[in-house]
């Protein structure tokens, strides 16, 4: 049985744009959706049975919203839901295990709400061992409004490339028919120090045309692979959050990477994830990746 598209829900605007973000991702892939409600608390014992019968309740209005809002814009969706009790991280962390992807809704700059209050969503991220999508409200509209024939946005840093995320942003592409925008973003050294292989000075614009150069050869075994993905290779002179989130201004998705460690005492975001995260004016997929 193929694995659903999860959806975490939690009754706020963030949280139904993410469950019809999934809902039509969903449809895409040829899967179905479940939406998920994780009740933030453990029942205390002794607590009377009206307090969680109650809590039962709130849970289940907010599920019937979120599948009433995913049936009117995908009505062939096949939908199902579930709450489970316990931390919310610790529940969405669970689910990512049996999603393609997990989808949660995200307010960005620093603001969350809901399932995803305080540093629940980031610590999603961080911990999860799948990829996770984040979406803010009013974008998620825009997949319905022909938004599939915008660019996917691949972040790539060319000296650590990563199969997983790559091979995530091209298979998001020929799902939506879309074009895959590869962008690396190079620092400068200091003009009075070459860089690595340079005997003397070097322009910017012979930097520019030799990173290309190593994006489009990071590349080309995943142009074969998927022949009728069209392709726009950029790299751009700056920090790669910046432009990152410069770029994701005009696209359908972004797709960055995010480091697992082995020892993962405190599991955090690298800060090209963070800011993108906080910042960015599209739907942002973070693939795990060691």
């Amino acid at each position: 049985m193929l694995a659903p598209v999860v959806a975490g829900v939690d009754g706020s605007a963030e949280g139904l744009a993410a469950a019809e973000w999934a809902a039509h991702e969903a449809v895409r892939r040829g899967r179905s959706l479940r939406l998920l409600h994780a009740r933030n608390r453990h029942p205390r014992r002794g607590e009377a049975e009206a307090a969680q019968a109650a809590g039962r309740r709130l849970a289940r209005r907010v599920l019937r919203a979120a599948e009433e809002r995913v049936l009117a814009v995908c009505p062939g969706v096949r939908v199902y839901d579930e709450q489970v009790e316990g931390p919310a991280t610790a529940a969405l962390v669970r689910a990512v295990g049996g999603a393609e992807p997990l989808v949660l809704g995200s307010r960005g700059h620093s603001r969350v709400t809901g399932l995803l209050m305080g540093s629940v969503a980031l610590e999603v991220v961080a911990k999860a061992a799948g990829p996770v999508v984040l979406v803010r409200a009013g974008t998620a509209g825009e997949e319905a409004a022909g938004a599939g024939r915008r660019d996917v946005l691949l972040g790539v840093d060319v000296t650590e490339p990563c199969d997983e995320v790559i091979e995530f942003a091209f298979e998001a592409a020929r799902l939506r028919h879309a074009r895959v925008r590869a962008l690396h973003a190079w620092r400068a050294p200091d003009p009075l120090i070459p860089g690595p292989g340079e005997v003397g000075p070097v322009s910017d614009p012979e930097r520019a045309e030799e990173w290309l150069r190593f994006l489009s050869a990071v590349l080309r075994v995943w142009r074969d692979k998927y022949p009728d993905v069209e392709v726009l290779e950029t790299v751009v002179a700056g920090k790669p959050a910046s432009a990152l989130v410069k770029a994701a201004s005009g696209a359908d998705l972004l797709v960055v990477g995010h480091r697992l460690t082995d020892r993962p005492r405190v599991p955090r975001t690298g800060p090209v994830t963070h800011t993108v995260i906080q910042r960015a004016g599209c739907p942002v997929a973070v693939v795990p990746h060691y």
